[in-house]
């Protein structure tokens, strides 16, 4: 039978300053071509680590059949799911759906989770997953978000301390639609999230050769987005 239970949309719906003016820094860089920057993890990951013991044990409950486990792991996990996804929709209703749709997948799936790993990053595979299925059923839809280069050229060039969250946030998201989804997804990780090689590895499930070629390919068909419009990247 699916559960379901209900998400706090206060918690999961994250404020535009989850999106960085130093990330949205390192996206500007990445269009025009600069070497790709050593990343450090980001403020929206340093979170209190839950000790595994704990997990465990309300995992060993919900297989007991007590449901109000289930509603702690959602209570204590919702709002870093809702960051990851916060990237694949800024539509609040899309957005509340799929991280529903997290909770009951991981929900129905919990007899594969082993324990080896933290369960949020059990949670946060399943998630990208979730997130990047959207973004399938987007593509094969053919909607395209509505993004002019022009409005790239109103970010200011000389402070990014001048940038405004919100703008920003929201071109860079339009900006990356209009990449295929599998470019769009290794940018996300790679950028956004800020995850090195071995981090996008296990939150894809993709080879870490896999990695860093979907990266290099996603790079180009970016300045490409530049170059159709007559911004040659020097």
């Amino acid at each position: 039978m699916k559960a379901t239970y209900p998400i706090n949309t206060a918690l999961v719906i994250c404020p535009e300053p989850m999106i960085s003016l130093r990330t949205v820094r390192l996206l500007s860089e990445l269009v025009h071509a600069v070497v790709e920057p050593l990343l450090s993890p980001s403020e929206s990951r340093n979170v209190a680590a839950v000790p595994l013991a704990v997990d465990l044990e309300d995992i060993r409950q919900i297989r007991d059949g007590d449901s109000e486990a289930y509603r702690r792991l959602i209570e204590r996990y919702q709002r870093q799911i809702g960051q990851i996804l916060w990237r694949f929709s800024r539509d609040s209703r899309i957005h509340e759906e799929l991280v529903q749709d997290v909770f009951v997948e991981a929900y129905l799936s919990l007899d594969r989770y082993l324990g080896k790993a933290p369960f949020v990053h059990w949670l946060s595979r399943i998630a990208t997953r979730v997130g990047y299925g959207y973004w399938k059923q987007v593509a094969r839809q053919k909607k395209r978000e509505n993004f002019s280069l022009q409005e790239w050229d109103q970010l200011p060039d000389d402070s990014v301390e001048r940038m405004d969250p919100s703008q920003a946030a929201e071109l860079m998201h339009r900006l990356l639609g209009k990449l295929p989804p599998r470019d769009r997804l290794v940018l996300t990780l790679r950028y956004l999230e800020e995850c090195d090689v071995a981090e996008t590895v296990q939150r894809t499930g993709w080879t870490k050769s896999m990695v860093k070629v979907q990266t290099w390919r996603a790079r180009n068909k970016l300045r490409n987005l530049f170059k159709q419009s007559g911004r040659d990247i020097k």
